[in-house]
């Protein structure tokens, strides 16, 4: 058996050398979008050793009871950064996916609507939470998931994204929140 070694990402975070690791992929899921697919990132142990360090040193110190991460990719980033803060891990599901009490939230997107449920007991009233998932676009599930937090009584400390379409300009949608996003794309 080998041993586990965890890659030294302790160097200057860098986001080109990040970036260099999402895939392109030109025309998904429709003809004009370019789709940032982070799984070749994921794959890469360094660069996602860099990317879970950078995320929780810019919470590091700070007061956070609950990591909440959005299906699906919020629950990859979520739980490795609960890990780092010491806090619990909460996931955030589509409809019928959780089998106690729910509270959930219907929000529109720009070709319909979706729905997100949490469990009604999993957000103390007061408690501080940090929103995870891995990009940032419009902002409309960022906001779902603020509005459901709230709605438990909870305090979105901040709301952390590995990837941000600054050209969508979903950061203005939360400018009353802490948002942080480690790359950014202009275009």
């Amino acid at each position: 058996m080998t041993e586990a070694v965890r890659p030294n990402t302790k160097e200057e975070f860098d986001s080109d050398s990040l970036k260099k690791l999402i895939r392109g992929v030109p025309d998904f899921p429709k003809k004009g979008i370019l789709f940032y697919d982070i799984t070749t990132l994921l794959k890469d142990k360094v660069g996602f050793a860099k990317l879970v360090d950078a995320l929780s040193e810019r919470f590091i110190g700070r007061q956070v009871d609950l990591v909440l991460g959005i299906e699906a990719r919020g629950f990859i980033f979520g739980p490795a950064l609960a890990y780092r803060l010491n806090a619990g891990f909460v996931p955030v599901r589509k409809p019928g996916k959780l089998p106690a009490e729910t509270a959930r939230v219907t929000y529109a997107l720009e070709y319909g609507q979706d729905t997100l449920e949490v469990h009604k007991d999993a957000i103390k009233k007061g408690q501080n939470v940090i929103i995870v998932d891995d990009l940032l676009a419009t902002g409309g599930t960022a906001v779902a998931t603020v509005n459901l937090v709230e709605s438990l009584g909870g305090n979105v400390a901040s709301l952390a994204f590995i990837v941000e379409l600054d050209f969508l300009n979903g950061r203005e949608r939360l400018k009353k929140y802490d948002v942080v996003s480690l790359l950014h794309y202009s275009e």
